[in-house]
Formats: structure tokens, C-alpha cells, sequence
């Protein structure tokens, strides 16, 4: 079985749209089955990584208490004192560290801090650098080694 090598383009969107779910997930408490359907319908997906989208976007929800247990463990706050853009992109880069191993953590981290800039408040980039730079630390120690030799 050949894998295709992922379109970063398409990847970028499939986080963009993913983000925007879990924010509506968040803040509407709809099922995410319900979400992940408007959004196949309300958006155009042919230059999406659906896969990815779905992945991620099924995912994040099923493990949010680990994921947010990994995450109180790098940051001052709690889930109720986030932003609810803070709280999915980490909740999304800590899903993606822990579960695509085939997505270097330098592109995580890059693709949270890109998000933040766009959906965030003013210095949220920053916050969200820190904590999924710490967390890359914790949960991909052998890549982020390697990566600093």
C-alpha cells in the first residue's frame, strides 16, 4: 500500500475547518456528528484533506480528557479560563502530537500558532507556541531531540 504524501494546502484547511468546528462544538455543545455534517455540506471541501478533517475533528472530541490533562500539566490556567480558540488549538496540536506521529511537531506547533493569529485575541499566538512547544517536548521527546542535534 502506497501513501499518497499529504497536500499541505489541503492539510491547512482541513485544520482551519476542523478548528471552526470544535469552536462550534464548544460553544453550541451539538454532537459532533451533527457539526462534521453541516460542515461537509455548508463548505466546499474538494481542496480539503477530509480525512484529516474528520480525523481530528472526531478525535479531539473522544479524548478531550486526556488531551486536556496533557495540557493543564503546561499552562497557569484552566480549560474554563481559555479562550475557546485556545483551548481547540491545543486540543487539536495536542490530538495531532499524540496521535500523527507523521506530522513532524514543528509543523504542529507552526500550523496552532498560524490559527491563533488568524482566530485568536491579540498575543494568543505566543500562549499557544509556549504550551504546544512544551508539549511537544513531553510527548515527542525522541523527534524534538533529534530535531536539536
Amino acid at each position: 500500500m502506497t501513501m499518497n504524501k499529504p497536500n499541505p494546502t489541503q492539510r491547512r484547511k482541513a485544520r482551519k475547518l476542523a478548528l471552526q468546528a470544535l469552536y462550534q462544538w464548544h460553544i453550541a455543545e451539538s454532537p459532533i456528528t451533527q457539526i462534521e455534517a453541516e460542515f461537509l455540506v455548508d463548505n466546499d471541501m474538494t481542496k480539503v484533506d477530509r480525512e484529516y478533517f474528520s480525523e481530528v475533528l472526531r478525535g479531539v472530541p473522544a479524548s478531550k480528557s486526556v488531551l486536556d490533562e496533557h495540557i493543564a500539566k503546561h499552562t497557569d490556567r484552566s480549560p474554563k479560563e481559555m479562550t475557546p480558540v485556545e483551548l481547540a488549538i491545543l486540543r487539536m496540536g495536542t490530538y495531532e502530537l499524540i496521535h500523527r506521529i507523521d506530522v513532524p511537531y514543528k509543523v504542529i506547533i507552526n500550523e496552532g500558532v498560524e490559527l491563533s493569529k488568524i482566530f485568536g485575541a491579540n498575543e494568543a499566538h505566543k500562549y499557544v507556541n509556549g504550551v504546544l512547544d512544551k508539549l511537544a517536548q513531553e510527548l515527542r521527546m525522541p523527534e524534538v531531540k533529534a530535531v536539536k542535534k
